[in-house]
C-alpha cells in the first residue's frame, strides 16, 4: 500500500491574522503527529505544483480569478470579507492547495501512489465558481474532481465530505453535474446555514443535529453514503477530510473523536476498494484543536496507509 502525502511550504505563508483559527499551525499539528507516530516514515512525500490557469477555470469563473488576482497584496493584507484575508503569499498558497489535489489524481490514476492525502491550506469546499468565503479560496476538491473528468476522461467520480460545516461551494459546483456524487456531512443548522434540503439524486447531504454524536455519522455513512457509493459506482473517490466535528473543538457541536475518523476512513477505503480500485485522494478542509486535529488527520491517514 502507498500513500501520498502532499504539501507546499508556501501553504505555511498564508496568514489571517494571530488570532485566526484556520492559520500555519494547522499543518504543522499534523506533520508534528505523523512524525511523533512514525506514520509519516510510510508515506511517499510530493511538494505540490500550483495549480495552472485552465484546471483552476474548470471549476471557477474568470471574473472571480481576475477579482482575487487583482485583490492580492504584494505587502500587507487584503481583507475580502467573507472570513478571508489575504496576505502576500495568499495566491500561491491556494494555487499550491489546488494543485496538490491535481497532482494527487495524477499519482493514483497513474498507480505511482494507491491513494493520497493532501495536508494543505487554505482549504477549500466554501468556494464556489464565483465566490471565495469561509476561509475558502479556490475549491481545491472540485478542481482535482475535474481534472479527473478532463483529463483522464471519467465518467463518475465521488467526494465524501466529513467536515462539521456544509461544504456549499463544492455542492454549488457540482450540483447540475451528475457525473459527481456528492455525500456530505455536515451540523444542521450552523455555518453556512445551507445544504440540508438541497440534494437531487447525485446530491446526497446527511445533516447532523448538534449534539448527535457519532452514532449519528456512522449511522449516515452506513444506511446513505456507502449505499449511495454502490449504486453510483464511481471510478475514484475524493474526501474532503474536516476534522472540526472533534469533540475538543469548540468550533461546533457534534462530538466526534479520533476513533470516529478511523471509522469513517476504513468505510470510505473499503468502498474504494471494492468499487474503485482503492483510489482515493483526500484532502483537509476544516479541523482547529491543534491536538486533536494532528491525532484525527493521523489516523486517517494510518487507513489509507494500511498501517
Amino acid at each position: 500500500m502507498s500513500t501520498a502525502f502532499i504539501s507546499h511550504p508556501t501553504c505555511l505563508r498564508h496568514d489571517q491574522g494571530r488570532s485566526h483559527p484556520e492559520s500555519a499551525a494547522r499543518l504543522h499539528a499534523i506533520e508534528d503527529q505523523l512524525l511523533a507516530s512514525g506514520v509519516l516514515d510510510h508515506l511517499q512525500r510530493h511538494t505540490a505544483p500550483a495549480a495552472t490557469r485552465e484546471q483552476l477555470l474548470r471549476v471557477h469563473s474568470e471574473a472571480q480569478l481576475r477579482w482575487i488576482e487583482s485583490q492580492s497584496p504584494s505587502v500587507g493584507v487584503v481583507n475580502l470579507g467573507d472570513d478571508i484575508v489575504l496576505n502576500a503569499w495568499s495566491l500561491e498558497a491556494a494555487q499550491h492547495a489546488a494543485g496538490a489535489v491535481v497532482q494527487a489524481v495524477d499519482l493514483v490514476m497513474s498507480g505511482e501512489a494507491d491513494n493520497a492525502f493532501c495536508s494543505v491550506r487554505p482549504p477549500g469546499h466554501h468556494a464556489s465558481r464565483d465566490h471565495s468565503s469561509g476561509f475558502c479560496i479556490f475549491n481545491n476538491i472540485a478542481v482535482g474532481a475535474a481534472h479527473a473528468l478532463m483529463a483522464y476522461g471519467l465518467e463518475r467520480v465521488a467526494i465524501c465530505d466529513f467536515d462539521v460545516h456544509h461544504g456549499n461551494g463544492t455542492e454549488a459546483i457540482f450540483h447540475d453535474d451528475p457525473r459527481v456524487l456528492l455525500c456530505s456531512s455536515f451540523q444542521h443548522p450552523f455555518y453556512p446555514f445551507s445544504g440540508a434540503d438541497t440534494g437531487n439524486a447525485h446530491i446526497v447531504p446527511t445533516p447532523l443535529a448538534a449534539y448527535s454524536g457519532n452514532e449519528a455519522i456512522r449511522d449516515a455513512v452506513e444506511t446513505v453514503w456507502l449505499p449511495a457509493l454502490r449504486a453510483f459506482q464511481p471510478q475514484i473517490l475524493f474526501i474532503s477530510a474536516g476534522f472540526d466535528a472533534h469533540r475538543d473543538d469548540d468550533m461546533a457541536m457534534l462530538g466526534w473523536t479520533d476513533a470516529d475518523y478511523a471509522w469513517i476512513t476504513t468505510q470510505l477505503k473499503a468502498a474504494a476498494d471494492k468499487l474503485c480500485g482503492g483510489r482515493i485522494v483526500s484532502a483537509l478542509e476544516g479541523g482547529y484543536a491543534l491536538d486533536a486535529l494532528g491525532r484525527s488527520a493521523t489516523a486517517h491517514v494510518r487507513v489509507l496507509a494500511g498501517i
